[in-house]
Parts: C-alpha cells; sequence; structure tokens
C-alpha cells in the first residue's frame, strides 16, 4: 500500500464507530487494546500480524523463537494496559514447503510463552499458499482485580516519563527474546494507582511512540539526552556508526517492548526498573542535549 501507515490509521479511527456511537466501547482505535463493557465487566482486545522477512525471518531464525515472538507481541499489549493475558486465537498462513514437524515447531514456541503468562490458545485459523509465512494473533484480556485497564492518553504537563528497560538495537537479538512486561506492569499499576497517568509499550520506537502518547494525550514532551543515556542498549552501542549514533538508535529503533510510563512526580516501584527520560510538557516534542541546547525532534521509528 502506498502512503502513510499513520494516516491510514488516522483515517481508520474517523470511519470506524467509536465510544461515541457504540457505548459498549470505552477505548477503540489508538491505544493498545480496545476495550468492551460487559455485563460481567470489561474485556480488552488485541490483534497483531507477524509476517516473514519484516518481523522475522524464516531463513536466519529459528521456529519456536518465531513463534515465542508472535505471542509475546500481544502479551506486550497487555502490558502497556495493565491487564491479565487470558485467551489467544492464531492464525497462520503457512508456505506451501511448510513440513507438520515445522508447523509444530512453530506452535510449540507458541504455547510455552502463553503457559508460561498463563495464557491459552483456543483457536484460530490454518491456511497454506505459495508465499512465505504470516502469523496473526489476536488476544483477550480482563483487567487484575482492582486495577483499571491504562490508557496512553491521560498524560499531563508535569509529569515524570520514565522507561521499564534498556533501548534500542533490537535487531541484534532482542525483538526475539524480550521479555512481555505483564508482570511489571501490575506491579507499576498496583503501586502508583491514581498517580499513574498513562502507560503504553515501545514497540516502533520512543521518538514515535512519545509522540502517539503525547497526541493521544494533547501535550508535548522534552526528552533528556543525558538520562536517556543510561538506557541506551548495549546493542545499541554496537550499532552506532557515523551515520547514526547510539542515542538515535535508542530513539528511533523500536521492537524493544519496554513500558513507557508517565506518573504524576518521580516513580518508586519495588522490585521494578524505572528510568527517566523526560518529561511531560504542553506542547511539542523535544530534545535536550546534554550540554544544555534544545531542539525539536521530528518522531521517528518504525512505520510499515
Amino acid at each position: 500500500m502506498a502512503g502513510d501507515e499513520l494516516e491510514f490509521v488516522e483515517w481508520l479511527r474517523t470511519e470506524l464507530p467509536g465510544p461515541a456511537q457504540y457505548p459498549e466501547m470505552t477505548l477503540g482505535i489508538g491505544d493498545d487494546m480496545a476495550t468492551l463493557a460487559t455485563s460481567s465487566g470489561s474485556v480488552c482486545l488485541s490483534c497483531d500480524m507477524l509476517l516473514d522477512g519484516v518481523h522475522f525471518d524464516t531463513t536466519k531464525h529459528e521456529l519456536p523463537q518465531i513463534g515465542r515472538k508472535a505471542i509475546a507481541c500481544s502479551l506486550s499489549d497487555c502490558a502497556a494496559m495493565a491487564v491479565r493475558p487470558v485467551a489467544v486465537l492464531v492464525s497462520v498462513a503457512l508456505p506451501s514447503e511448510f513440513t507438520l514437524v515445522e508447523a509444530k515447531a512453530l506452535f510449540g514456541g507458541m504455547r510455552r510463552i502463553a503457559a508460561a503468562y498463563d495464557t491459552v490458545i483456543v483457536g484460530g485459523d490454518t491456511t497454506r499458499w505459495a508465499h512465505r509465512l504470516a502469523i496473526d494473533v489476536a488476544i483477550t484480556a480482563v483487567p487484575f482485580s482492582g486495577i483499571a485497564p491504562v490508557s496512553r492518553s491521560g498524560a499531563r504537563p508535569g509529569d515524570a516519563l520514565h522507561v521499564t528497560g534498556p533501548l534500542g538495537g533490537s535487531l541484534l537479538g532482542h525483538h526475539l527474546s524480550f521479555t512481555p512486561r505483564v508482570h511489571e506492569a501490575r506491579k507499576i499499576a498496583e503501586t502508583l494507582g491514581a498517580d499513574l497517568h498513562a502507560m503504553m509499550d515501545l514497540s516502533d520506537g520512543l521518538s514515535l511512540d512519545l509522540w502517539r502518547m503525547c497526541r493521544a494525550s494533547h501535550t508535548g514532551a522534552i526528552l533528556n539526552e543525558s538520562q536517556i543515556d543510561a538506557v541506551v542498549s548495549d546493542d545499541a552501542r554496537r550499532c552506532a556508526d557515523d551515520n547514526r549514533n547510539a542515542l538515535s538508535h535508542a530513539l528511533e529503533d523500536g521492537e524493544d517492548f519496554e513500558l513507557l510510563l508517565a506518573t504524576a512526580g518521580e516513580a518508586e516501584v519495588p522490585g521494578v526498573e524505572l528510568y527517566r527520560v523526560g518529561v511531560v510538557t504542553q506542547e511539542g516534542l523535544r530534545l535536550r542535549h546534554a550540554d544544555g541546547r534544545t531542539e525539536t525532534i521530528t518522531p521517528t521509528g518504525y512505520i510499515h
């Protein structure tokens, strides 16, 4: 498809029914999961499609790793909202040359990580075609007891911005082996309560995903280079060269799958590492360099 993915998603948001037209929908397009109100409580839904040659490479990566990543991406959506994953639907378009042994290996990776988060694969669809592997995962989740789903739209000027771990260089391996922050998200939401104003996972890069949070919250932000330096991953430093430095990789690489949160002041959560990276402002997206200079930054990250 020619054109801008972000523009297309914005068009979908305006064209499809939202909470105003569909009262059961409490969160719609534009957050990490859609949330519906039912007679027995809230239900959260999301789906992720992963493609061979885009999100993984079957010529380089083991099939159990690929299956693990497919489920882990959806578990990360649950972490972004601080909700409990319950069940997964998996649909696969298997290449025509795929063997039964290979299909079982793929699903073995899926089953193991789902079980590790008390989640079960309950169905889906299987097809075969003369193209590369495609995987679509739909996940359902419910709120943890006493915790409402956390959206990305509640950030307020003056809030502190934190992330839960290292950023950048994920293509060196982290994008296949990351830990979905489901347990950490629950602890964060339980500990901070009303002081947790917004949260999302970092799938497309800090600068682009922060821009999404700011857009949803009608705010801006300033990132602090000195603070970000503490969360630049070793892989980001290994990727640095004359064209892109380590900071650029930390801001733009994507598939870190850490959490980004906006909190009322500094945040401390026992058992969870939180790293301050900036502050929410009234408008704009800027970077304060170590020497005190402040510049406007263009939100850049992974866009299909």
